[in-house]
């Protein structure tokens, strides 16, 4: 697990002022990576790190003087426009590079002289200029199904005598989702169609999803990977990890019902799945750690999946805010409103646990792989990750301060998912923002 350092100095302020603004998610603390462009042009995206209101033209610094040795060739591996050269270098060059940046914006070290800060500002772009691409090539993308309070509400709201699957609390189970349907934050997807099975009917209809759902999740991107039939072991498990975004599953909660028996999610889920631009590194996840705990009265991990130092600081406490933007209330030209907010230390299995046991088989993870790490549901009603939750299947409605109430979602409702980390004695980082928008189904004139 990642060290605390220098770059965790809450005293720490930057010479760009935006970074210092309270409740900036860009504090020099965080600096997360994405890749980038400036918006309506044809320039080559790039690799970019966020500060303040900025991002930080990681090719463009690459040509100055500012950087030497290896975090001067993890910058210009940054130069290309997906970041997978990056990920395999591995966690001495992400640290080094992020440290030596930590340095060029930290106010007052050695490294700010200015001729430094000059060129440093040289290569800055407002945020509001530019536009994000998929910050890596998806190589493949595991979606777990991995909170317990989650796979809880989901089997009673299926059935009342429900209970989770008895393996649920032996291993984190997941399924192979669709890469080519992943889309950056801003995202616009058409509401699927698919077979579904309605209520009374013995048969299945096939059309346009009637259940449509978000699914609040984090995405996990592997770094360095590791060879085929070689296992990770749980102490090494992060080692493997470069960061964490935040990643919406959208899902057709009546196409689910019906494909999910025998097998695993296909047009409930493939349709779209969006993630956010910045990718929060696990060293600036240092101090957020908590320790990773599990009931007495569970089965505890099999020992591959179980350590000392995992129990003292496996979990990370990622807070997480869902809110909902109608088609009315943009109309109203009204802000969207929040409907739940949990944290990601509730999860029963965590971060490395999921990369241990991906692997555990030999299966080769590769730099660039997207993990999902499930629905993230805390034990209160109200820390809901997925509105079938919130809305306990329909049977009782969100009810909006506009006066709408949603029991799935509508065309043209947009869901917008933030995340935080703060604590005591440290700054708080951010995740920014993922949103995405439903659009109508195609009719069949339209296909």
């Amino acid at each position: 697990m990642r060290t605390i350092d220098r770059t965790h100095d809450a005293a720490a302020t930057s010479w760009l002022g935006s970074a210092n603004a309270p409740g900036t998610d860009f504090p020099v603390q965080n600096l997360p990576f994405a890749v980038f462009r400036r918006a309506g042009s044809r320039e080559t995206p790039r690799g970019g790190v966020a500060i303040g209101n900025e991002v930080l033209d990681l090719a463009a610094l690459s040509g100055t003087q500012c950087l030497d040795g290896l975090a001067l060739q993890a910058a210009q591996s940054c130069a290309a426009p997906v970041l997978n050269d990056f990920f395999a270098l591995g966690p001495v060059a992400w640290r080094t590079l992020r440290g030596a940046l930590f340095d060029l914006l930290h106010k007052g070290t050695a490294a700010t002289t200015p001729s430094h800060v000059e060129a440093v500002r040289g290569c800055l772009v407002p945020q509001p200029d530019v536009e994000y691409v998929l910050p890596v090539r998806i190589g493949d993308y595991t979606d777990f199904y991995t909170s317990i309070h989650h796979a809880r509400t989901i089997s009673r709201l299926l059935d009342p005598k429900g209970e989770v699957p008895r393996n649920f609390q032996w291993v984190p189970t997941a399924y192979h989702g669709r890469v080519s349907s992943i889309g950056i934050a801003g995202q616009q997807f058409r509401r699927p169609h698919g077979q579904a099975l309605r209520d009374g009917s013995s048969t299945p209809e096939y059309g346009p999803s009637r259940r449509l759902d978000y699914e609040l999740e984090l995405g996990i991107y592997v770094g360095a990977g590791n060879a085929l039939g070689e296992r990770i072991a749980l102490s090494r498990a992060e080692d493997h990890v470069f960061g964490i975004s935040l990643l919406n599953d959208w899902s057709a909660r009546d196409i689910q019902a019906w494909e999910m028996a025998p097998l695993g999610p296909f047009h409930a889920k493939n349709f779209a799945t969006t993630v956010s631009p910045w990718i929060v590194t696990m060293d600036a996840l240092a101090p957020y750690r908590k320790p990773w705990t599990r009931p007495a009265a569970d089965p505890q991990p099999l020992p591959y999946l179980e350590s000392e130092s995992h129990r003292a600081g496996g979990a990370i406490d990622i807070r997480l805010e869902v809110s909902i933007e109608t088609h009315r209330m943009r109309e109203a030209r009204l802000p969207p409103e929040p409907m739940s907010r949990t944290s990601f230390r509730h999860h029963y299995w965590s971060v490395a646990q999921m990369v241990t046991h991906h692997a555990a088989g030999g299966c080769n993870l590769q730099a660039g792989d997207l993990l999902g790490s499930g629905t993230i549901s805390g034990p209160e009603p109200a820390e809901a990750g997925a509105l079938m939750e919130l809305a306990l299947s329909g049977k009782k409605p969100v009810q909006l301060s506009n006066g709408e109430r949603r029991s799935f979602l509508e065309d043209g409702d947009a869901i917008i998912f933030q995340g935080w980390c703060e604590r005591e004695g440290f700054s708080r980082i951010g995740f920014g923002f993922n949103h995405g928008l439903v659009l109508p189904a195609l009719s069949q004139s339209e296909e």
